[in-house]
């Protein structure tokens, strides 16, 4: 299906059958008017990094917080294993998805097991916080995806409820979700280079600039 991804600027077209917007910079009336327009919000929110720039930031005290990610100043990531800390965080940011009227979150940055954060993290930590996510995330009657983090999918195909994928063309992962697809479960890639021609089957694939604060052209 066609959709959108966008975090900043002006509200692209509401008759895009899924908007993928930042939560906390969306408001409930954008949310209300994508409805009336038939389409489905998800709600965007940084699980595993922290942001100066977000109202709750000094929520997070400086123990959960690592080193910083490569190329998005202002972020740094989590100790997701801090379960105790993080999840009260990030259920009252799904509290504020629901209340805003969007009907699932996009949780990002859970691959910190692959990447230098500053901590010892593994896959199973990655796991157990995605988990937990899916349980917020369903207790509030929202559904939820897994952003990246392949690996992760052979063991959370049957519990989460779509993907949103970052470049899988262009760098030759997008087989990895086959077992979502087999199951009927929504796959959508965006691609910051590269053209429409060639995309895999069965995944919603748009076209938009690494800002995401314009357009995006649908490969369909």
């Amino acid at each position: 299906m066609a959709w959108h991804i966008q975090y900043q600027g002006e509200m692209g077209d509401p008759n895009v059958p899924v908007h993928n917007l930042d939560g906390a910079e969306t408001a409930a009336s954008q949310v209300a008017a994508l409805h009336a327009a038939g389409a489905h919000v998800i709600c965007y929110l940084n699980a595993g990094a922290s942001e100066t720039f977000r109202d709750d930031y000094s929520s997070l005290p400086d123990s959960v917080q690592g080193a910083p990610l490569d190329d998005w100043p202002g972020e740094a990531w989590l100790d997701v294993r801090q379960l105790d800390v993080l999840l009260p965080i990030m259920a009252s940011r799904m509290d504020e998805c629901a209340e805003k009227g969007f009907d699932a979150v996009d949780p990002d940055n859970l691959n910190g097991f692959a990447e230098d954060t500053g901590f010892p993290l593994t896959k199973a930590d990655a796991l157990a916080y995605q988990r937990a996510l899916i349980g917020l995330a369903h207790e509030r009657g929202l559904g939820i995806g897994l952003k990246n983090t392949m690996e992760l999918i052979p063991e959370l195909a049957n519990e989460i409820d779509f993907a949103v994928n970052e470049q899988c063309q262009e760098y030759q992962e997008c087989g990895a979700y086959e077992p979502l697809l087999v199951l009927g479960k929504p796959v959508f890639n965006v691609e910051y280079e590269g053209t429409c021609e060639n995309q895999p089957e069965g995944v919603s694939t748009v076209l938009a600039d690494l800002p995401l604060d314009g357009p995006t052209t649908s490969c369909r």
